[in-house]
Parts: C-alpha cells; sequence; structure tokens
C-alpha cells in the first residue's frame, strides 16, 4: 500500500488514532505496527468483541494508509486464567465444578467437541471472527506461556518483581495487600493456578519460592515454561512489553487497569502502546449493560433483525459516548448505514463511515431503493408475513414504475430497477430459502443487501412493531384533513411520485390549521399505521400505492372519532 501522509488530516477518530500509532512507530524505527484486543475466554464472544475488534481493524487500515507499512492484528486470548465460577449457559456443571481454580485449557471441555474447555471457546471466538471476515492472527495464553514466548519479559519481571507490586500495593485491601504478587505458580500436584504470597523470589535461579496454604508444603517452581502466569494487570502489561504492542483499545471500565499496566511495562523497560478508551453501552433504561443480568442486546438478536453492516455503523459513531444499545436503535443505524453506503458509491471520502466498514470501496451491488423504516411501514400496512412477499411487492412496484415510463423516480430506485428485476423474478418464481443466511434463489450468488433487509424487516416488524401497534381514531380535526387527503389522493395520477405526494401533504396540513405541521404528520402515523413515528409519507404512499393509501384512510375514517 501507497503511503499518503496527507491523510493525517483526516477529521475521523479511526485517522486520529492511526497517526499517533504512526508518531510511535517511526520513533522506535520498527518496520510494521502490532494492534492487540484481549479477550477473556470463560464466557461466549459477544456485541462489545465485534466493537472492540471492528474498531481495531478500522484504525489499523488508516494506519496503513498513512504509512503505507504492514501491520498486524493479534486477538490474545487469556485461556491460562484459572475458572473461578461456572458458567450459566454450559453443559455438565457439575463435572466443571471439580475443575475450579484450573487453567481453562486444562479442564475438560464440557461440551466434549474439543480437548479442553479454553479450546472450545477459543474455536467460538475464532469462527465469530472468521464470520464477520476479520484480519487478525489468533494467540493463546497457554501456548506463549508454554512455548517461551514469554520466558525473557518474565524473568525480567521476577528481577523487578518489588517494583511491580510497589505499583499494585497501593490499590489494594490490607488483607490482599499482604499476600500480593504479580505471579501465579500452577500448583505442581493440583494444577490450580495459586493467588499466594511468595516467600522468596530467586531471579538468579529464574524460580519463586511459595507454600502450599492449605497442606503446608513448601514449592520452588520457575517462572518460564508455563509454571506460572502473571496476575491479570501483570499479564497485560507484560504482554506489552514482550511482544511490543503499539496499540490497544479498551472500555472505560478498564481505565484504572490501563494505567497500573502502563506503569507495570514501564518498570519492565518497556513503554505502554497507544491506548483508546471507549464509553460502554447502556440499556434502554439507562443503565450499564451486563452480561450477568443480559439487560442489553446479544449480537445474535441484531444479526436476526438488521445486517452486520449496520452494527458497525451503530460501532463507529461517537465511541467515546455512551449510547443506548436495544432493538429500538436498529432501524435507524441501518439506514445510517444504506444513507453512507450511497455517498461511499458517490464519493469514497474517508469521513464516511461507510469507508471504513467496506475498506475505502463500495461493494458491487446496487443500493437499496428504500429505507428500512420505509420497509418496516410497508410490512405493516400490507400485513406482509414472508420476505419473499415483500420481494414479490417490489418486483410489481418497479415493473408498474417502468410501465409507466416515468421518469421521476430517483437514481437508486433506477439503478436497482436495472439490476434486480430478473432477480426479483426468479426469486418470488422459484425461491430457495434459507432465513438464516438470507434469501437465497437458484444461481450460487450471495444474497443482495435488499433481499437480507426485507428478512431483517420481516422479522423486525413481527418481534417489535406487530406487538405494540394502536390504531387511534382521528380527532375531529384529524378527520376533516384526511377526508381532504381521500379526496386529494383520488384525483391524483396512479403514477404521482412521492414529492408530489408530500408537498400534497404539506398543503393538506397547512390547510386545516395543525398548531405544528408536526402533528398532522403524527396522525398519519398513528391513525393509519398504528405507531408513533414513521418515514417521510409521500414516500409511503409512492411505494405502497395510491388505492392501498386510499384504504388505509376510508378504514380509519370508519373509526369511531375522538374528542
Amino acid at each position: 500500500m501507497t503511503a499518503d501522509p496527507t491523510l493525517r488530516t483526516v477529521k475521523a477518530w479511526p485517522f486520529e488514532e492511526a497517526a499517533k500509532v504512526a508518531d510511535r512507530v517511526a520513533a522506535s524505527g520498527k518496520g510494521e505496527a502490532l494492534f492487540q484486543t484481549g479477550y477473556g475466554p470463560s464466557g461466549l464472544p459477544h456485541i462489545g468483541t465485534f466493537g472492540e475488534v471492528a474498531r481495531t481493524t478500522w484504525v489499523r487500515r488508516a494506519f496503513g494508509r498513512i504509512t503505507g507499512l504492514p501491520s498486524r492484528l493479534l486477538a490474545f486470548s487469556d485461556d491460562m486464567d484459572g475458572l473461578r465460577k461456572v458458567p450459566d449457559n454450559v453443559p455438565n456443571k457439575a463435572m466443571l465444578e471439580g475443575f475450579l481454580g484450573r487453567p481453562l485449557t486444562a479442564i475438560p471441555d464440557p461440551f466434549g467437541t474439543h480437548d479442553s474447555f479454553g479450546a472450545h471457546n477459543n474455536a467460538r471466538l475464532r469462527a465469530f471472527l472468521d464470520t464477520f471476515g476479520f484480519d487478525y492472527e489468533f494467540a493463546s495464553s497457554t501456548d506463549y506461556y508454554r512455548s517461551g514466548r514469554f520466558d525473557a519479559a518474565l524473568r525480567r519481571m521476577l528481577e523487578v518483581h518489588e517494583q511491580v507490586r510497589a505499583v499494585i500495593l497501593p490499590t489494594l485491601g490490607p488483607e490482599r495487600r499482604a499476600t500480593y504478587s504479580p505471579f501465579l505458580p500452577i500448583h505442581p500436584r493440583t494444577g490450580v493456578v495459586m493467588q499466594v504470597p511468595m516467600e522468596e523470589t530467586r531471579p538468579d535461579s529464574g524460580t519463586l519460592v511459595w507454600r502450599d496454604p492449605e497442606t503446608g508444603e513448601r514449592f520452588e517452581t520457575p517462572v518460564t515454561g508455563g509454571h506460572c502466569k502473571a496476575q491479570w494487570k501483570a499479564d497485560w502489561a507484560l504482554r506489552w512489553y514482550a511482544l511490543g504492542v503499539d496499540y490497544e483499545m479498551s472500555g472505560k471500565d478498564l481505565i484504572d487497569s490501563v494505567r497500573l499496566s502502563g506503569q507495570i511495562c514501564r518498570v519492565l523497560g518497556g513503554q505502554p502502546p497507544v491506548g483508546f478508551t471507549y464509553e460502554l453501552f447502556l440499556d434502554e433504561q439507562g443503565q450499564k449493560i451486563s452480561k450477568s443480568k443480559g439487560n442489553g442486546l446479544t449480537i445474535e438478536e441484531w444479526l436476526r433483525y438488521a445486517p452486520p453492516e449496520s452494527l458497525a455503523q451503530f460501532m463507529y459513531g461517537a465511541p467515546q459516548r455512551a449510547k443506548r444499545l436495544f432493538f429500538d436503535v436498529i432501524p435507524r443505524a441501518v439506514d445510517d448505514y444504506l444513507a453512507n453506503l450511497e455517498k461511499l458509491r458517490a464519493a469514497p471520502e474517508p469521513t464516511n463511515p461507510a469507508w471504513y466498514i467496506h475498506d475505502g470501496e463500495a461493494p458491487d451491488e446496487p443500493g437499496s431503493p428504500a429505507s428500512f423504516s420505509m420497509l418496516l411501514n410497508l410490512v405493516s400496512a400490507a400485513g406482509i408475513d414472508d420476505p419473499l412477499k415483500l420481494l414479490q411487492y417490489f418486483g410489481n412496484y418497479i415493473k408498474r414504475d417502468l410501465a409507466t415510463g416515468s421518469e421521476r423516480s430517483s437514481e437508486r430506485v433506477r439503478k436497482f430497477q436495472e439490476w434486480s428485476l430478473n432477480r426479483l423474478e426468479a426469486i418470488t418464481i422459484k425461491p430457495n430459502r434459507d432465513l438464516d443466511t438470507g434469501i437465497e434463489i437458484a444461481r450460487p450468488d450471495k444474497a443482495l443487501m435488499f433481499e437480507r433487509l426485507c428478512k431483517h424487516a420481516v422479522a423486525y416488524y413481527s418481534d417489535f412493531v406487530e406487538p405494540q401497534k394502536r390504531h387511534r381514531a382521528p380527532t375531529v380535526l384529524e378527520r376533516a384533513a384526511l377526508e381532504d387527503l381521500l379526496h386529494a389522493l383520488r384525483a391524483l395520477p396512479a403514477d404521482a411520485d412521492a414529492e408530489t405526494i408530500q408537498t400534497l401533504l404539506y398543503d393538506i396540513g397547512k390547510r386545516h390549521a395543525f398548531p405544528n405541521l408536526r402533528d398532522w404528520f403524527g396522525c398519519l402515523y398513528q391513525v393509519l399505521l398504528g405507531q408513533q413515528e414513521g418515514p417521510r409519507f409521500g414516500g409511503f404512499v409512492a411505494l405502497y400505492g395510491i388505492p392501498g393509501t386510499i384504504g388505509l384512510i376510508e378504514a380509519a375514517l370508519a373509526r369511531e372519532a375522538s374528542a
């Protein structure tokens, strides 16, 4: 990749972070940069895992554009950590109870599919990352400790044992302070990761002397070769020092850990990486999301209701600001992504989130001819319960638009027409569906974004919109305006475009003296669609069809008027 130093001035957080990494690498004289993300494999990958790897990937790509230098992304699994408690979401819990305290890679796999529990969860992590196409190198803590990759760094930590303790001790309570050591020896008989005080540290021989608190037996353990591991904050610093990590981001809850690990890294003689602190997510009530509480949105849930590109869009925006991560943010994230994708097609600007999601180049397929919000409203108004029916509806709409010879269609719709009319016909005539992977047809090509959006829209509507739908009767003022709209729509030609209809709606709202035009459009959403908000109503009418909209108004006028 050719270096472009002018990109350092791009006003986008990935490039601002990448410029810091570029400065660090230049000062060190290194020929490449090492980016790292960490993973605790006692649980399964989650939506935060996706966010951290995606954000780090964007900084990494920006670094390559600025410098032209190669880089690596290390996905590091702390699989040598001792199992503290049995997870709730695993089989064979009773079996795991007998292995508490042992490294995750020294515990049988409760699922029975891998050599160890750690190996099973590592495989889940790798499959998770591979699903999204991330470019990374996987690293196992157990492998790194046992292979000797950390031996020199461990010996160095042994030499400065008391200095490392001096960094951590002020942060501990009296009892823990009396026993703390940055080293956790592996018990030679039980295999348990021991958290015990060191009676002696012997840098010359590279060993620790400690005592089993239950039996009183005294042991001398090498710090090398996987016979011990480092405590959490010391372990993080050890990694930075031993591997020369240049960049790592972390959540706001780890600010103190980052600070302490950075101090330990300097004690060892290294330089902490460039860091980036991202804010944590909040639930529907504004409370911090907790995996144990289950009060957030899982990645499986997001991917049921929206494409992964929309999740990336959500993760890109304002990472240092707390954001609600709940179901109602999904439609906005999808529509933001679709809008940014169209901008990327027009101009590959690195201030556009879609530029990072697609590495600077838009995919070679047409954009969606409708927003996700519009699809949801179409599903709602037409009572569509099958993605194929939604696709067929759009196929009929496109045919109708082409038959009228309309030249008022948007460029986006025209491009979609050129690409997909035959495809939509093939789907509706000879479908071959797999709703887990998207709607596919007999040909082996990948499902178009629009096909996936149809699947997601039906699922989202069914689970979240339909249960909340409440059609209300119009007020006296609203009834008069709706009757006016009814007559006006009957007088319009069948191919009237969205702007013509939207202008008509504005005129009727003004003519009937609504205190605020938002009240008029609120009436259209609530009375006709049974929901609080929606897309531009003129666009909805153009897509749904004037006859169908007339039917919605007639049904609304048949309801008893409210005061």
